[in-house]
């Protein structure tokens, strides 16, 4: 499996969400693994770390972890390091997420982990100029979520469309090779076409897909925005 070999990209965090924990993490993954041969558009999830290998095991698409810490392995009870996501089965990461923030010298030592173990880095951020910042860390991946717009059902990409073009043009500017998503609030078709249209290769979407009645028709509606918006 080559993570990163085809464009557009989707990535669903199933946060700690309660219908995406066990035996629902796999449904999801399960669900997301068919709309991916279907449409032919990169989907990743990301789940929680005692998800990882259940999952993994179950699916034959990317499985991200939500974080791992800066440490090396050692004597740091409580702490997940990179050696331990792949170990497990995931192929990356997300770093600094909105909802477990890092240093700036935390997320350069948590990248640099993830290079080294041959793993994927999808930096979060929050703000162009904090993506610029961390496009030159080198991340696979970034994505930027204004924090106030996540889990509203208020995308970004609607709300506040300059965040999304203003991100593209300064992290050009930084790393041409970055893969650019977007996130908060993304939870229709119409919204991942519309941040693929403002210069992005995917997004980052969380509870529109896990709490969704229908996961299933919502994922191949936003999957086939995906694909038709990055071919125009």
């Amino acid at each position: 499996m080559q993570p990163l070999k085809s464009r557009p990209v989707i990535v669903l965090n199933f946060k700690t969400y309660r219908e995406a924990t066990g035996e629902g993490a796999v449904s999801l993954a399960r669900i997301a693994e068919r709309v991916r041969q279907e449409q032919g558009v990169n989907i990743m999830v990301s789940v929680q770390h005692t998800d990882i290998y259940r999952v993994a095991g179950s699916v034959n698409i990317p499985v991200l972890a939500q974080h791992i810490d800066a440490r090396e392995p050692g004597s740091w009870t409580g702490h997940v390091t990179a050696e331990a996501v792949k170990a497990s089965g995931a192929v990356g990461s997300l770093v600094n997420h909105s909802e477990r923030r890092l240093t700036l010298a935390d997320i350069g030592a948590c990248i640099a982990a993830l290079k080294r173990l041959d793993l994927l880095s999808v930096l979060c951020t929050d703000t162009p100029e904090t993506s610029a910042a961390g496009a030159a860390l080198a991340p696979d991946m970034l994505a930027v979520e204004p924090p106030e717009l996540i889990g509203t059902g208020i995308s970004v990409s609607k709300a506040k469309p300059e965040v999304v073009t203003k991100t593209v043009e300064l992290v050009r500017r930084v790393n041409n090779e970055v893969i650019i998503l977007c996130g908060a609030g993304i939870s229709s078709a119409d919204d991942v076409a519309r941040a693929i249209e403002l210069g992005t290769e995917g997004v980052l979407l969380a509870s529109a897909y896990v709490k969704a009645k229908d996961p299933y028709g919502l994922l191949a509606s936003m999957a086939k925005a995906a694909k038709d918006s990055f071919r125009r």
